[in-house]
């Protein structure tokens, strides 16, 4: 599961708005809420978001491959 509340934060430090990931990522913006809200990502998913992102693989691994979410 996608620690939902860390990628929201993330979204905002990048500038980027939804519209624009949903964009790059060739998916709908509500593809990209239901990420955001704890769906299951595919590895291009995850991968296309942390480089829109600029993420860190620790950061990557802690939003996208953490074993429990709370």
């Amino acid at each position: 599961m996608t620690r939902g509340d860390e990628l929201q934060k993330e979204i905002k430090n990048a500038g980027v708005s939804i519209v624009f990931l949903a964009d790059r990522m060739r998916c709908s913006r509500n593809r990209i809420y239901a990420i955001i809200n704890g769906s299951e990502c595919t590895a291009t998913e995850i991968a296309t978001l942390s480089e829109l992102l600029h993420l860190t693989k620790a950061k990557r691994d802690y939003i996208f491959l953490s074993k429990s979410v709370n």
